[in-house]
Parts: structure tokens; C-alpha cells; sequence
């Protein structure tokens, strides 16, 4: 199993480094990308840089996950430059949509996000219809979009599976590790990084509670 992790201006450092260490920790091989190749990608977090190696490949076999972004979560006035829902839009100015659009055209890729990746690919309208989450805070914005946004710590819509604040990215790793490798891998990363992951992996499956 091969892991493509997109890098972006602005993205949460903790987005991509726990999931990073998770699945390299199960014997899954990660790569940093970017939609423009190989480069230095300065984070939104003090200015911490980590270096894309390649070009995001949306037609290799595996999973590309996409981090959200580090900044203020209030509009800030005139320091929009640090304001997350401007991090996240500048990405639409990229290559980086069509390249997600074609990962996620592809069946042997799935698409994974964590915190604010979701709103990445909804407002490039790529989730239209879909079930995902994101950071409580994003909830309205990704529901705005036409995406069913799910109030969870990781939602599975099948080559679509997505996590919701930051820390939730060790939670959706050791879900693809389990799905994807086997539950006793997951098992021992788990154990290995002393972290027992939380809350149930929300599906669109089985009967709904109508009342409590």
C-alpha cells in the first residue's frame, strides 16, 4: 500500500504527520506531494516547513490524503493571509483540483482527509452528494456545499473516508490501516503509539435512531 499526502500553502503540520507516522509505522510507504511537484511548503503553523518530493499522481494505486489548513478561525480583518477559510480557498487557484478530481475518479485510489481537507475538495465541488466530515467548526460550510457532512470523528463513504479535527488524523489512519491491511496491524500501531482511538467509524449502513 502506497500513501500520497498532499502538501499545500498554509496546511496543518499535525494533519499530515500523524497520519504520516501511523501508516509508516503499519509498513504502508508514504510520500509528501504537492500539485506542483517537487518543493519546500511552508505550513501554517509558525512558519514550519516540510518538502513535497513529487508531483501528487492521482493514477497510482493507494490513498492520497489531504490535510486542512493552520491559522485563525475568526476573520482576522486585515490579516486574511493567516484566516483558515482563505488558506483552504487559495488551493482552488492551484492544480490541485483537477488533480484531486482525477484521484478521485480513479477506483483504485481512495481519498482521505483530514480536518479541513473535506472543504479542500467540496468547495471544488468534488463531494457533492457524499458523506464526510470536518472540523466541528467547518460542519455548516461543508454541509453549505452539498455534501452531507457527518458530525464524527472519522465517516467511511467507501473510497472516501475522512476525519474531522486535527488529532483525528491518528484515528483515520489506523482505520485505513485496519481496512485496507488488517485489524492486527492496526492493533499493534495502535499500541506502539499508546493511543486508543475514539467514538465509533460512521457509515451510511444499517437502520437510523429515530429517538432516544
Amino acid at each position: 500500500m502506497h500513501a500520497q499526502i498532499v502538501l499545500f500553502d498554509g496546511f496543518d503540520p499535525l494533519d499530515v504527520i500523524a497520519p504520516f507516522e501511523v501508516l509508516h509505522a503499519g509498513g504502508v510507504t508514504v510520500e509528501l506531494v504537492s500539485a506542483e511537484g517537487a518543493r519546500d511548503v511552508v505550513s501554517g503553523s509558525g512558519g514550519l516547513t516540510l518538502r513535497a518530493n513529487a508531483m501528487l499522481d492521482p493514477a497510482r494505486v493507494g490513498v492520497v490524503l489531504v490535510p486542512g489548513a493552520a491559522g485563525l478561525t475568526e476573520d482576522p480583518g486585515d490579516r486574511q493571509d493567516e484566516y483558515i477559510p482563505v488558506l483552504l480557498g487559495r488551493t482552488l487557484t492551484t492544480a490541485l483540483p483537477a488533480l484531486l478530481k482525477d484521484a478521485m475518479d480513479n477506483p483504485s485510489v481512495t481519498v482521505a482527509t483530514v480536518c479541513g481537507g473535506s472543504l479542500v475538495l467540496a468547495m471544488a465541488g468534488l463531494l457533492e452528494g457524499r458523506y464526510a466530515t470536518t472540523h466541528h467548526l467547518g460542519l455548516d460550510m461543508l454541509d453549505a456545499t452539498g455534501t452531507h457532512a457527518v458530525r464524527a470523528r472519522v465517516v467511511d463513504d467507501g473510497d472516501l473516508v475522512s476525519g474531522a479535527g486535527v488529532t483525528s488524523g491518528l484515528d483515520l489512519a489506523l482505520h485505513l490501516l485496519e481496512r485496507e491491511i488488517g485489524p492486527q496491524v492496526a492493533h499493534a500501531v495502535e499500541e506502539l503509539f499508546a493511543h486508543e482511538r475514539r467514538g465509533i467509524v460512521w457509515r451510511n449502513q444499517g437502520p437510523v435512531l429515530t429517538s432516544l
